[in-house]
């Protein structure tokens, strides 16, 4: 019987490696990739393949550093229900007691439930001790002893928070290739471990010294005659950010979009205060560039822009907006304009909203910091790539003698160099950043796929010649079950190396691991169907 049906059906395994072959050269060459949209594509340097690289192949800085902050874990706090339901009220008073106590700006403060019911209260700061804060939780009606139940370091959902917001500010900077994970420390405690490819330490230490606390406030008029500070917005309140532009004055501003739950209440309260009435257009406070003169007289009503409590810039409220505000019709459609006073702090603001603010600043004192420069990085790819091409060469000399048959000998090397060619797209597409430990991972591919076709080879030739397919198929499912054995002993070894947070090894032990399932389930039985069809011409 012939037919498309039967072809495939006799040739599938060969068709499952031509199509991982053109995926994976797709990954690696279209512009975008497999994933990718137009705005991955605007990011990505001009390279002739789509893969990014770490810290040793582009440069850049690595900084570990633990995260400042004190927690009391399990505390009684009698916001957890007996049906489980959390009394969102009570954790609200905590935190305002808390910050009463002990006088913390905001965002230095959390009090929260794990997914087991247990209440923790967390510090992120290094000026209160544990007696003090065990007095400030007294005060909210929590008794806490400062020697038991509280500890130096932050929650597993902080550390978790802190990766994820960083992991979105360096992608919101267009740093291809950062890297954000939670490192073990020895002797206890964890590090936020960042690496920034292409990134000097002093920037991205500056990077990471922000917390990135966003907030509108509004600046108004009181009956006594003085001046007063409200904040109005905050960063959880903006559901969209559009990039920095410029409007038709010439300021240089942030479009955003306020989530539809926080709208209203922005509105009213920007109504209450007057803005939208006797405060449209009353600011007329200025700045230096870098911070606002608020030596004035008279009434001002202005927005205040603030980044980690330093205001940058205060624009008045506009004709439009207001006459919006007053009809209630802006909460329908609740976009605005946030100012800054140059173009560099409309995209720290940007990114800050993007990212949102970081739970919980870092300890730079305690920090370790690892950088290589660009220059150095191109060697180590030059040399990797050198390096790769000698195993190779070595390889395929090796094999080439063992067998001095051609026939044998090429569709080996061949099928050996799609593992690298089938792995390399996979990191393409998933945009893994590579290092040397990467590398070295695929020069071990090369030589443990090398290995296993040469056992599928010795297997099948050794027992004499091969007559039928029969034949053949019996001794390559012998020397298949040798292959499976090994490759799952290699996935077992390396397992824990892939999971544990143990720097370089965990990208070695990724590469070998996809490079046994690769070399498994798609390119040994492509070699057995084309040795098979060498050897027996069928």
């Amino acid at each position: 019987m012939t037919g498309p049906v039967a072809f495939v059906k006799e040739h599938w395994r060969l068709l499952l490696l031509v199509v991982f072959i053109t995926g994976s050269m797709v990954s690696l060459f279209v512009p975008g990739g497999v994933m990718g949209g137009n705005d991955y594509v605007e990011t990505q340097d001009s390279g002739a393949t789509n893969l990014e690289y770490g810290l040793d192949l582009e440069g850049g800085t690595r900084i570990s550093a633990p995260v400042t902050g004190m927690t009391a874990e399990n505390i009684d706090a009698g916001a957890v229900n007996d049906d489980g339901t959390v009394d969102q009220e009570r954790l609200t008073e905590i935190e305002r007691t808390l910050y009463d106590e002990t006088g913390l700006e905001t965002g230095n403060v959390r009090v929260s439930v794990d997914d087991d019911g247990n209440t923790h209260a967390e510090l992120f700061t290094e000026n209160v001790s544990e007696e003090e804060f065990a007095a400030a939780l007294a005060e909210a009606g929590v008794e806490v002893d400062p020697d038991d139940d509280i500890r130096t370091g932050v929650t597993p959902e902080t550390r978790q928070r802190m990766v994820d917001t960083i992991q979105s500010r360096i992608n919101a900077a267009g740093l291809s290739g950062g890297n954000v994970y939670e490192s073990a420390r020895l002797g206890g405690g964890y590090y936020i471990v960042t690496e920034a490819p292409d990134m000097g330490a002093d920037e991205l230490r500056e990077l990471l010294a922000e917390r990135g606390v966003v907030e509108v406030q509004a600046y108004y008029p009181t009956e006594n005659g003085t001046q007063e500070n409200e904040t109005v917005l905050s960063d959880d309140d903006i559901e969209n950010v559009d990039p920095p532009t410029t409007d038709r004055n010439g300021n240089d501003i942030v479009p955003v979009q306020v989530d539809s739950n926080a709208a209203p209440e922005f509105q009213s309260r920007l109504n209450e205060l007057g803005f939208t009435d006797e405060g449209v257009g009353q600011c007329g406070l200025r700045g230096d560039g870098e911070s606002i003169n608020f030596d004035h007289e008279g009434e001002r009503y202005c927005l205040l822009t603030v980044i980690d409590g330093e205001v940058i810039d205060a624009h008045s409220m506009g004709p439009d907006l207001a006459s919006s505000m007053r009809a209630g019709s802006w909460e329908n459609d609740p976009t605005f304009q946030m100012g800054a006073q140059n173009l560099e702090q409309a995209q720290t603001l940007s990114v800050n909203l993007q990212s949102g603010s970081l739970p919980a600043p870092l300890d730079f004192g305690e920090a370790q910091t690892y950088s290589l420069s660009p220059a150095l990085a191109e060697q180590f790819k030059l040399y990797s790539l050198v390096i790769g091409g000698l195993a190779v060469i070595t390889v395929s000399g090796v094999v080439f003698l063992r067998y001095r048959n051609p026939r044998v000998a090429a569709p080996m090397i061949v099928t050996a160099m799609s593992e690298v060619v089938i792995l390399l797209g996979f990191a393409a597409l998933i945009r893994m950043p590579l290092d040397l430990s990467h590398v070295a991972g695929f020069i071990a591919v090369v030589g443990t796929g090398v290995d296993d076709l040469v056992i599928i080879a010795d297997e099948v030739m050794d027992q004499g010649d091969v007559s039928s397919r029969r034949v053949f198929e019996s001794r390559f499912r012998k020397a298949f079950w040798v292959i499976g054995a090994a490759a799952a002993t290699t996935v077992i070894a390396m397992s824990p190396l892939a999971v544990l947070s143990l720097g370089d090894l965990r990208g070695f032990a990724i590469i070998t691991i996809l490079g046994v399932l690769v070399g498994v389930l798609v390119t040994r039985p492509a070699y057995g169907d084309i040795l098979q069809r060498l050897l027996t011409d069928k």
